[in-house]
């Protein structure tokens, strides 16, 4: 089973990005641990059937009635657990592998950090990123197959603009090597 991890789209309008889209008519899941901004975003991923979703911090009021803050599923065996802010630190994901352990999950997918991670310890820890706003990194998202309890799982760079960050430091570095 082939399933695309997401978080963060951050979507004001129902558009999906083109390539995202491409991705999302391959698989059979589709998973976005929140934030899609708007119920109408909401709806667009939902009409596929194929979702299964969490609020995020930042979605409308309608959204935080709809979905649930956790989320708990099995796929072929493996138990996954999907919540929108696991931790707060960028560099720390303790808060996380405890939260997996309290879930009783052997996957947990988080998002708000719009960096991508895959972690694999006792439980697999995802963080998909961003396709949209991503933060010190590509645009990207997650997917991951399961086979006979066997997981594996890959970060999918998708096309558009890194963050505002780092071009403002690319263009600073630009700029000291050209008056050294």
């Amino acid at each position: 089973m082939k399933l695309i991890v997401l978080s963060d789209t951050h979507l004001k309008t129902g558009v999906i990005p083109s390539q995202l889209q491409t991705l999302l008519e391959e698989c059979d899941l589709i998973v976005h641990a929140g934030d899609f901004n708007t119920l109408k975003a909401y709806r667009v991923f939902n009409a596929s059937g194929k979702l299964k979703a969490v609020f995020g911090n930042d979605d409308a009021s309608e959204l935080k009635r709809l979905l649930p803050e956790r989320l708990k599923f099995e796929v072929e065996g493996v138990k996954i657990g999907v919540v929108h802010e696991g931790g707060l630190s960028v560099n720390d994901i303790t808060a996380q592998g405890y939260l997996a352990k309290e879930m009783e999950v052997d996957v947990l997918i988080f998002g708000h950090l719009h960096r991508p991670l895959i972690e694999k310890n006792d439980v697999m820890l995802i963080c998909p990123g961003s396709p949209t706003k991503p933060r010190m990194s590509n645009p990207s998202a997650v997917e991951l197959i399961i086979e006979k309890g066997s997981i594996n799982g890959r970060i999918i760079d998708l096309e558009g603009d890194t963050c505002q960050y780092i071009k403002f430091q690319e263009s600073l570095e630009s700029t000291r090597r050209k008056t050294v």
